[in-house]
């Protein structure tokens, strides 16, 4: 069995990076576990590296562990390499910024401390497909936690514009990237289709399609998505205005806004195995496991046991 670890240098703002492959490799000294390292040179990198390692091992039996060291993004990636071939299992070390993914299995061992990961257990884990005309070419390809389209991904645009200013990062840069969006309480305008029905046709504020619960860093926007359920969950935030969306965002922020009276007046919430979503005007901006892409008409589906996930032993 091969262990690869496929680093992204620039996550986390590039920091520690050389310390932490010698924490790796002081956990593989001490699990007996021989691993290989690949750093990543650009985007795309780690997928078509994950690729290449699957082909050339197609068939031959052998299991290799890809372990995914880097954001939402990188794990985006692996996964969208890992995902075509049976012997691949995904694993995961959240050093990014928002490191949402991981934040949907509580009831594991801390997915940061890499000597349990090497003794951890595999499980499958759902992922969502998506096919459309994105970043400028028809193509189908696959998400391990959740799609964002108005209000949360123009946060994630603005946090993006903000990361790049010196001292501001992680969640000090997404609170101003809401503040920023709130300004221009800027949504969308979209027809979303949930299981054939159409519950959306017009402005809104914001729709997440999601495998799991969490976006931006911990906020729980989708508190009842499980990512082995077989199932998307789907939340859409009607035209609502400033002063009703700043009384909700804390609920939402917590994952508790399904508990506010009257709520479904101004949200559609619901579990589904196909969304289509399609801008009613020129294109739109889609977050996908926070990264963004210009997006025409899109089709989401839910793809359970997808791949296989490495979970670390407590």
């Amino acid at each position: 069995m091969r262990t690869i670890f496929v680093i992204n240098p620039a996550a986390g703002q590039g920091k520690g990076i050389d310390k932490f492959i010698e924490k790796i490799k002081k956990a593989a000294a001490k699990t007996s576990t021989e691993v290989e390292f690949y750093t990543t040179k650009a985007i795309s990198d780690a997928e078509a590296f994950v690729n290449e390692i699957g082909r050339l091992s197609e068939g031959s039996g052998e299991e290799i562990r890809v372990i995914a060291c880097g954001g939402d993004g990188t794990v985006n990636e692996v996964l969208n390499g890992v995902i075509k071939y049976e012997n691949l299992v995904m694993g995961v070390i959240p050093i990014g910024t928002g490191n949402d993914f991981v934040r949907n299995f509580p009831e594991a061992g801390d997915f940061r401390d890499v000597e349990a990961l090497l003794r951890g257990s595999v499980a499958q884990c759902d992922a969502i497909r998506y096919s459309g005309f994105t970043d400028g070419k028809e193509q189908t390809r696959y998400c391990a936690n959740m799609f964002n389209i108005g209000f949360d991904c123009n946060v994630v645009d603005q946090t993006n514009t903000i990361k790049k200013y010196p001292l501001i990062a992680g969640s000090l840069a997404y609170l101003m990237g809401i503040g920023a969006t709130f300004i221009k309480k800027k949504g969308a305008d979209l027809k979303v289709t949930v299981d054939g029905v159409v519950e959306n046709d017009g402005p809104l504020l914001l729709t997440s399609i999601a495998n799991g619960c969490y976006c931006g860093g911990g906020v729980k926007s989708n508190p009842c998505a499980v990512v082995q359920d077989g199932l998307m969950d789907i939340n859409i935030i009607m035209d609502v205005t400033r002063m009703e969306f700043l009384n909700l965002f804390p609920k939402y922020s917590k994952g508790t806004h399904m508990e506010v009276p009257g709520i479904e007046r101004i949200l559609c919430a619901r579990q589904c195995k196909k969304v289509v979503v399609e801008p009613r005007q020129g294109s739109m901006r889609l977050c996908v496991d926070g990264e963004i892409v210009d997006a025409g008409k899109v089709e989401f589906e839910c793809v359970q046991n997808a791949f296989r996930l490495l979970i670390p032993a407590k």
